[in-house]
C-alpha cells in the first residue's frame, strides 16, 4: 500500500497522545521516489465511518461532511465515496444558521448505523435570545446501504412554547479523484454541473476528461420549503412535545438506481449484516474488554468485506485503501483461516481472475504476477496514476501461492484448489522466472519505470529499505521475509501438487523448498547482528538493519530454530518492544523515528504475523508478552479499535499509546489482529483429511483466565472448545460436538 508521511511531533491528550497535526495535504505528482505521500489535517475528533460494497462515508461526530472552504485542496478526507470518487465534499446542518450542539455520538456496534444526538445553541434575534440552548433535540440516524447514503433527521421539541426553526442542509461535491483528496495536483479536471430536479431532488454531475459522468442524487422527503442548488430549507414550527422527521437519499453512480424508503433500507442492510455473522466462529472469553475488542474487529470486519463477482473481498481500509489491494487481502485472509475461512476462497478468486498474463512495464505486470492493487476513479483511467491494475509487489504472488495451500490444509476444499491450479502454476513460474532475473534463487524487485512503488514489499515507503549507514539500496532488491514466503509457498504448493497427483512436481517443489531454506542461512543470517539481514541489494551486498521483517520469517518456519531463538529474544528487548507493541525498526537503526510510517512505528498486522512465527517455534513467553502489549493498546483505543499503525513511542505509566495521525482505521489486517493473536495463543491446527482440530501447546496470557470458541467448523463437522488457565497450565473441554470430529492437544514441537 502506498506509504503516509510521518507527523512531525508529538502532543499529549488524556490517556493517549496523538502525533501533531499534519500539514494540508501534500502529493508527490512528480514521483520521483515513487512515493505516494498522504498528508491530511488531523480532527480533533476521530472521524467516523461507514462502509457497503464501494460506497463509504467518512463524517465528523456531528454527521457532517466537512472539508475547510478552499475547494479539492482545503485539505480533509471527509465525504462520501464511490468507486474511488468522491461524491460529496459537503454536508451540513444548520439551525437558524448555527451549527447545532455536539450532545454525543455514537456508532451501533455491528457498524450499521451511525446516531448523533444534537440540540440547538441559544438562538438569538440581534442580541435577544429567541430560544436558549437544549430545547430542540435532533437526533441524526445515517447508514449505508448499497450506492446510496442515508439519512434520517428527527427534530423535537422538549420545551413548553412552539418554536420556530429553519434547519438547513448545505451540500457540495467537488467530484474529487481519492488521488486528489490525498493532495494530488491537477493541471486540468473535467465540467461538473447541478440541477435542481422537482420539489425534493436535486443532481449534481461531473463529466471527467475519461469522459465517464459521475452522478450524484439528493432525493429529500419531504420536499423542502426552499430547495437551490447547493441548500435545502425546511421552514418548521414545532408544538411543545411535537417531533418531525426529515429523510434524505445520497446516490451515487453513473446510473442513478431509485433508493429504499429510509427503513426498509436499513432493515435490509442490517439482515445482510447477520447473515455474515452466521459463517463464523463465535468466541468469548473471560475479560470484558477483550470482548469489546473482539466485537470491535468482527465488526469492521464485515464492514470491510465487499461482494465481487468473484467473491467476498476484504478491502484494505478507510478512507485511502477502499479497494482491493492483493497484499492486504491475502494477509488479512490469512490471518482469519481458522475464524472465517470463507474469505480466503473469495480472495483466491478474485486475484486469479486479475493474475497478470502479459508484460506492462507501467502496470509493473509480468506474466503469472499478482495484482497489488486496482482503483476506479479517473486518474486510474487516464493513467495519471498507475493504479488501474497496478502489479508493483514482490509479496502478492508468493502469499496467493502460499493462501491457496494454507487454505487447503484448513478445508480440505481441493475442489478449489483444482480450480485455481493454473493461476496457482502461473504464480509459480513467475517466482523461478521474472521474479527471479538474476537467477540466483532469490526473488526481488526493481520497478519498472518511475511512476511505479520505489519499494514493492510491504514497507514500500520510500525510504524502508536502505542499508546500516542510511545509503539507499540500489539495483534489484531481494526482501529476507518474501524468501520466507517463498520456501512456505513451496512447500504448501507441493502438498496440493501430491494430494492433486502430481508426484513428481510436489517432489520437485520440496527439493526447491530445501535448497531455498540452505541458501538463505547462508546468505541472509548476520552473526553480528543476531538475526536476518533486512534485504540484499543489487550486487548482493546484505542491508544490516535490524527489522521487524526478520520476524515474519518464523511464521514460514524457514528459520533455523537457534536462530529463530535469537530473533525471538531480541525482538522483545526495549530496542524493539515499546510495552506496546514491536516495532518495525530497531531503535539505534540511523532511520529509526517512532513517528515515521515503516521506520520505528508499530504496524499491528506486522506483530500478528510475528506472534504465529513466535507459536511455531514453541516461543510462549514471548508470545504472552506481545499478545497483553497489543490488548493494552487497543484498550486505549477510540472504539477499542486497532489501528492500521501507531507510532513507536515507549510506554509510559499513565499514557496510551502514541497515534498515527492519517493511519486507516478500520484497517483489515489490523482488524484481523486480535484473532490472529488468539490462533497463536491456542496454537490451533487444522486436519480436514484426518477429521481432527489440534491445539499445539496452548497459552493464554494472564488477562485471559477462559476462551470459549462456538461453533468452530471442519468440513462438515462443528465443536464448540473452552480453555481454561490454571497458572502454566490450561485445560480443555468440549461441550458441543456436532458430525465426526477429533480434537487433541499436542505438547511436542
Amino acid at each position: 500500500m502506498s506509504p503516509k508521511s510521518a507527523a512531525k511531533a508529538a502532543k499529549e491528550m488524556p490517556a493517549r497522545r496523538i502525533a501533531a497535526e499534519a500539514p494540508a495535504p501534500a502529493f508527490d505528482s512528480d514521483m520521483q521516489e515513487g512515493q505516494f505521500t498522504i498528508t491530511a489535517s488531523q480532527p480533533a475528533r476521530p472521524p467516523r465511518t461507514l462502509k457497503y460494497g464501494d460506497t463509504f462515508i467518512v463524517l465528523d461526530s456531528r454527521g457532517d461532511i466537512r472539508n475547510g472552504s478552499g475547494g479539492i485542496m482545503s485539505g480533509g478526507s471527509a465525504g462520501l465515496f464511490y468507486e474511488d470518487t468522491r461524491h460529496l465534499s459537503r454536508l451540513e446542518l444548520l439551525v437558524n444558521g448555527e451549527p447545532p450542539l455536539l450532545l454525543g455520538s455514537t456508532l451501533r456496534d455491528d457498524n450499521s448505523a451511525f446516531f448523533i444526538d444534537l440540540t440547538n445553541p441559544d438562538l438569538k434575534d440581534g442580541q435577544k435570545i429567541v430560544l436558549e440552548k437544549d430545547r430542540v433535540h435532533i437526533l441524526r440516524t445515517i447508514f449505508v446501504w448499497r450506492e446510496t447514503a442515508y439519512q434520517r433527521i428527527g427534530v423535537r421539541n422538549y420545551g413548553d412554547l412552539v418554536v420556530d426553526l429553519r434547519i438547513a442542509i448545505l451540500f457540495d461535491s467537488d467530484f474529487a479523484d481519492l488521488f486528489e483528496v490525498r493532495g494530488a495536483h491537477r493541471d486540468r479536471r473535467g465540467t461538473a454541473s447541478t440541477e435542481v430536479q422537482g420539489k425534493g431532488s436535486v443532481m449534481l454531475a461531473y463529466k471527467g476528461l475519461d469522459g465517464k459522468i459521475r452522478r450524484t442524487g439528493l432525493n429529500f422527503d419531504p420536499p423542502p420549503d426552499r430547495l437551490t442548488v447547493d441548500a435545502a430549507i425546511y421552514n418548521l414550527r414545532l408544538a411543545p412535545g411535537e417531533a418531525r422527521p426529515l429523510f434524505l437519499a445520497a446516490s451515487c453512480g453513473e446510473k442513478q438506481a431509485q433508493s429504499r424508503p429510509f427503513l426498509r433500507g436499513m432493515i435490509a442492510a442490517r439482515r445482510e449484516m447477520r447473515s455474515q455473522s452466521l459463517e463464523r466462529t463465535s468466541v468469548e472469553t473471560s475479560n470484558d474488554s477483550f470482548n469489546e475488542i473482539l466485537c470491535r474487529s468482527a465488526a469492521d470486519l464485515a464492514m470491510l468485506m465487499t461482494d465481487t463477482p468473484q467473491g467476498r473481498y476484504p478491502y484494505a481500509g478507510i478512507p485511502w485503501y477502499s479497494t482491493t489491494f492483493g497484499r492486504d487481502g491475502l494477509i488479512t485472509a490469512l490471518q482469519l483461516l481458522w475464524w472465517w475461512p470463507d474469505v480466503a476462497r473469495g480472495v483466491l478468486r478474485r486475484l486469479a481472475f486479475y493474475q497478470a498474463t502479459t508484460t506492462d512495464l507501467r502496470a509493473d505486470a509480468e506474466p503469472g504476477k499478482i495484482l497489488h492493487e486496482m482503483r476506479g476513479g479517473e486518474m486510474a483511467a487516464l493513467h495519471e496514476v498507475p493504479f488501474g491494475l497496478y502489479y508493483g509487489s514482490v509479496d502478492s504472488t508468493p502469499l496467493f501461492v502460499l493462501l491457496a495451500g494454507l487454505y487447503a490444509e484448513r478445508t480440505g476444499d481441493m475442489e478449489t484448489i483444482t480450480e485455481l491450479w493454473p493461476a496457482i502454476e502461473a504464480a509459480l513460474g513467475w517466482i523461478d522466472g521474472p521474479g527471479d532475473p538474476d537467477g540466483d534463487g532469490f526473488i526481488e524487485y526493481q520497478r519498472a519505470t518511475d511512476q511505479g512503488l520505489a519499494n514493492q514489499g510491504w514497507k514500500d515507503s520510500h525510504d524502508a529499505i536502505f542499508h546500516a549507514d542510511g545509503s539507499p539500496v540500489e539495483g534489484g532488491i531481494a526482501l529476507v521475509e518474501v524468501q520466507a514466503y517463498v520456501y512456505a509457498a513451496k512447500l504448501m504448493a507441493a502438498r496440493c501438487a501430491r494430494r492433486l497427483g502430481h508426484a513428481i512436481m510436489a517432489d520437485r517443489l520440496d527439493a526447491q523448498a530445501r535448497r531455498l531454506a540452505h541458501q538463505f542461512e547462508a546468505v541472509f543470517w548476520c552473526p553480528d547482528l543476531g538475526t536476518y539481514a533486512l534485504a540484499l541489494d543489487g550486487d548482493k551486498k546484505p542491508c544490516k538493519v535490524r527489522t521487524s521483517n526478520a520476524g515474519q520469517v518464523l511464521f514460514t518456519g524457514i528459520a533455523a530454530a537457534d536462530r529463530a531463538a535469537c530473533v525471538a529474544r531480541e525482538l522483545l528487548q526495549p530496542s524493539f518492544f515499546s510495552g506496546w507493541g514491536i516495532r518495525t525498526l530497531a531503535q539505534e537503526a540511523v532511520r529509526y523515528n517512532p513517528m515515521s510510517y515503516h521506520n520505528g512505528s508499530i504496524w499491528p498486522h506486522d506483530n500478528a504475523l510475528i506472534a504465529l512465527g513466535l507459536a511455531r517455534y514453541s516461543h510462549k513467553r514471548a508470545l504472552e508478552t506481545l499478545f497483553a502489549g497489543l490488548f493494552s493498546a487497543a484498550t486505549y483505543m477510540d472504539q477499542r479499535r486497532l489501528p492500521e499503525l501507531f507510532c513507536g513511542f515507549r510506554r509510559q505509566h499513565g499514557h496510551g499509546p502514541t497515534l498515527y495521525p492519517v493511519a486507516c482505521s478500520p484497517q483489515a489486517w489490523a482488524s484481523a489482529t486480535p484473532f490472529t493473536l488468539l490462533e497463536a495463543s491456542l496454537g490451533l491446527e487444522f486436519d480436514p483429511f484426518n477429521s481432527e482440530i489440534r491445539l499445539r501447546k496452548p497459552s493464554l496470557p494472564a488477562f485471559l483466565d477462559e476462551i470459549t470458541l462456538r461453533d468452530l467448523r471442519l468440513g462438515s463437522a462443528r465443536v464448540d472448545l473452552r480453555v481454561r488457565r490454571h497458572g502454566d497450565s490450561v485445560s480443555l473441554d468440549t461441550p458441543r460436538i456436532s458430525g465426526h470430529i477429533r480434537v487433541a492437544v499436542v505438547f511436542s514441537s
